[in-house]
C-alpha cells in the first residue's frame, strides 16, 4: 500500500501510526491534526525509532487535511486533546474526505464512530463498501482472549466474530466459533457461553491501543497482507429495501473496501438477537 493518512493525532491516531510504521504496512504514513505541531512531533518521534525497530516507512505530520487526498486509506481517529469526532461534526468531516478522495477507503477507527458511519452512508450516499468502522475487531479480540482463558488455551487458536451493536446488543455466533478447528460449543456449555458473552460486552468501549491494533488489522486485510475476516461496523444495504441500522458484521476486505459480508451460522436465538440489534 502506498499511503495511509490518519486524521487525528490523539492517542489512537499516534498508536496507529506507530503500528503501521513498524509493520511497514504502507510506504508513507501521514498524521493530520489541527494541532499541526503535535502531529509533526509524533511523526518525527516515530520516524526516529526506525533505525532501532528496523522499518523504512516514511512519516509526515501536519495540519492540512487536504494532504490526505492522495492516500489509499484515510483513517478517522481522534483529535489531540479532544477525543473522537462525533455527531454532525464527524459526518461532515467524512463527507468532506469522501469528496476530496473519491477512491480512498474511509476507515473509522473509533469506538464512537458507528453512528457516523451510519449517517454518512445514509445522508451523503457514500458507498458502504468504502466506509466502515474497525472497532468491533477490537472487541472480538477481547472475546477471543476470554474464551481462551476459559478453556486454558491460546487466543491465537480461537476464532470468534462479534455481531450486533455493542455493548447492549452484542451477539457472538457460537455455532462457528472454534478453537484450533474444534467447535467451542463442545468445550463450553451454554451457561459458560452466556457468561462469557456478557463479560465480552463489558469490555466496550476498547481503549486506544486496542482500537489502533484493530484498525491496523483492517488495513492489512485491505492491502492483501492478510486474508483474515474482520469484524467491522457495516452500514445497511439500502438496495435490499429493509430498514436496518449500522452494526458489527464479519467482512472480507480488499483494495476497494468491503468485498463481502460473511454471515456466520446463527442459532434461532442468535438470529433473533441480531435482527433486534439492527432493527430501527
Amino acid at each position: 500500500m502506498r499511503e495511509v493518512a490518519i486524521i487525528g493525532a490523539g492517542d489512537l491516531g499516534g498508536a496507529l501510526a506507530h503500528i503501521l510504521a513498524r509493520r511497514s504496512a504502507a510506504r508513507v504514513v501521514r498524521l493530520v491534526d489541527t494541532a499541526g505541531r503535535v502531529a509533526e512531533g509524533k511523526a518525527l518521534d516515530i520516524a526516529q525509532a526506525a533505525p532501532v525497530e528496523g522499518f523504512a516507512t516514511a512519516l509526515a505530520g501536519g495540519a492540512d487535511w487536504s494532504s490526505a487526498a492522495g492516500a489509499d486509506v484515510i483513517v478517522l481517529a481522534d483529535r489531540f486533546g479532544a477525543g473522537e469526532w462525533t455527531g454532525d461534526e464527524a459526518v461532515q468531516l467524512l463527507a468532506q474526505l469522501s469528496r476530496s478522495a473519491p477512491r480512498a477507503i474511509l476507515l473509522c477507527a473509533g469506538a464512537a464512530h458507528r453512528e457516523a458511519v451510519d449517517r454518512a452512508v445514509r445522508d451523503w450516499k457514500i458507498p458502504r463498501a468504502r466506509l466502515f468502522g474497525s472497532a468491533p475487531e477490537a472487541l472480538a479480540g477481547g472475546a477471543r482472549a476470554l474464551a481462551a482463558l476459559a478453556v486454558d488455551a491460546s487466543p491465537r487458536d480461537v476464532a470468534i466474530s462479534v455481531l450486533g451493536v455493542p455493548p447492549d446488543h452484542t451477539v457472538i455466533p457460537w455455532q462457528d466459533a472454534t478453537l484450533a478447528g474444534f467447535a467451542l460449543t463442545r468445550l463450553l456449555d451454554e451457561p459458560s457461553r452466556r457468561a462469557l458473552a456478557a463479560r465480552a460486552a463489558a469490555l466496550w468501549p476498547p481503549g486506544p491501543y486496542a482500537l489502533a491494533s484493530a484498525a491496523a488489522i483492517a488495513i492489512d486485510a485491505a492491502a492483501g497482507r492478510t486474508r483474515r475476516i474482520v469484524s467491522a461496523f457495516v452500514a445497511p444495504d439500502a438496495s435490499s429495501g429493509v430498514q436496518t441500522r449500522t452494526g458489527a458484521l464479519p467482512v472480507r476486505l480488499g483494495a476497494s473496501g468491503i468485498v463481502e459480508v460473511v454471515l456466520p451460522s446463527l442459532s434461532v436465538v442468535e438470529r433473533i438477537a441480531l435482527e433486534n440489534a439492527l432493527s430501527l
